[in-house]
């Protein structure tokens, strides 16, 4: 198991108790350093867990909101816990994460992968929907600039076919 994919089943591991237990803040980092020893003792590298811990920390209240308008059918108390969290992920990841780092593809594809993991038999549907519909709201990076250059082209054309 790569080391990124390690670190994102913790997070959402950690994500899971914390959020079980009542959310309370304080208890997070006991939880992730508990999870840590637990499931990865031999990682070295632990500044991606807690990158996406903080992270998802410091959004929470703006990635709950995405999560919401996102799936209006769903609210967010009535997601399962293991979706909840693994859309936190994947959803900061996607929005707040550094793109060059881990793409918008890369981001949805792990979340899948652990819907499929920790969550029931549709998470992977549910999430695949989630962030492929906050995906297509962000617009794909570099996609504006290339329909952009295909209208110029266009353009060009009908005036070739005007002149002649």
């Amino acid at each position: 198991m790569a080391n990124r994919h390690l670190s994102r089943s913790i997070v959402v591991q950690s994500l899971y108790e914390w959020d079980f237990y009542g959310c309370r803040e304080e208890k997070l980092n006991e939880i992730v350093e508990r999870n840590i020893k637990e499931f990865a003792p031999g990682i070295e590298d632990t500044d991606f867990i807690w990158m996406l811990v903080k992270g998802i920390l410091e959004n929470l209240p703006k990635i709950d909101k995405i999560i919401e308008k996102a799936a209006p059918a769903w609210p967010l108390n009535q997601i399962n816990i293991i979706d909840r969290n693994v859309l936190r992920i994947g959803i900061h990841e996607l929005l707040f994460g550094n793109r060059d780092e881990v793409p918008p593809k890369v981001a949805i594809n792990e979340a899948i992968e652990l819907a499929k993991t920790f969550g029931g038999e549709s998470s992977g549907k549910f999430i695949n929907g989630v962030l492929g519909t906050i995906y297509k709201e962000i617009g794909e990076p570099g996609k504006e600039h290339k329909k952009e250059e295909s209208g110029k082209e266009e353009s060009k054309n009908e005036a070739t076919k005007a002149d002649e």
